[in-house]
């Protein structure tokens, strides 16, 4: 299955709302030129300016920027749905494990001193922690989540 379909029956799976339904479905099954909004004139020279630039017609540019959009939230809202799942403890130790005081990830020893815990209640936690994520390490977890701000 191509990626673009996939992440098109991603997004129909992910919001089973019916207005964003329907909108994706039109992005299925008609060409661009069909899909009906109105931007402010701002935004809209902004598109015709853009859609100049890469020879094409604009309501095409805005559909593939609105698909783009649906599909990158949908990315961030699965990397979200784990974290979601932590109790405010699993959070603490996951920000401690990824990105401690000065920026630097904590052993399990660290974050036990901090968090005024046991160190065999950290790998408790870091064990939950890496079940929700479905990842095996904290390696594994730092990678996954090396884009976030945990700094307070």
């Amino acid at each position: 299955m191509p990626s673009e379909t996939r992440s098109r029956a991603a997004l129909v799976d992910f919001y089973p709302m019916k207005p964003l339904e329907k909108v994706l479905r039109n992005l299925r099954k008609r060409s661009s030129k069909d899909l009906r909004f109105h931007p402010d004139l701002k935004l809209a020279r902004k598109l015709q300016v853009m859609a100049e630039y890469e020879g094409r017609p604009a309501e095409q540019l805005a559909a593939d920027l609105i698909l783009y959009a649906f599909e990158h939230r949908v990315e961030a809202e699965e990397k979200l749905r784990p974290w979601r799942e932590l109790t405010p403890r699993e959070r603490e130790v996951v920000a401690l494990v990824c990105q401690g005081p000065g920026g630097k990830p904590m052993s399990n020893r660290q974050i036990a001193e901090q968090l005024c815990i046991s160190p065999e209640t950290v790998k408790v936690h870091i064990r939950n922690v890496l079940h929700k994520f479905n990842l095996r390490s904290k390696i594994e977890l730092r990678q996954a989540l090396a884009d976030w701000d945990f700094s307070p």
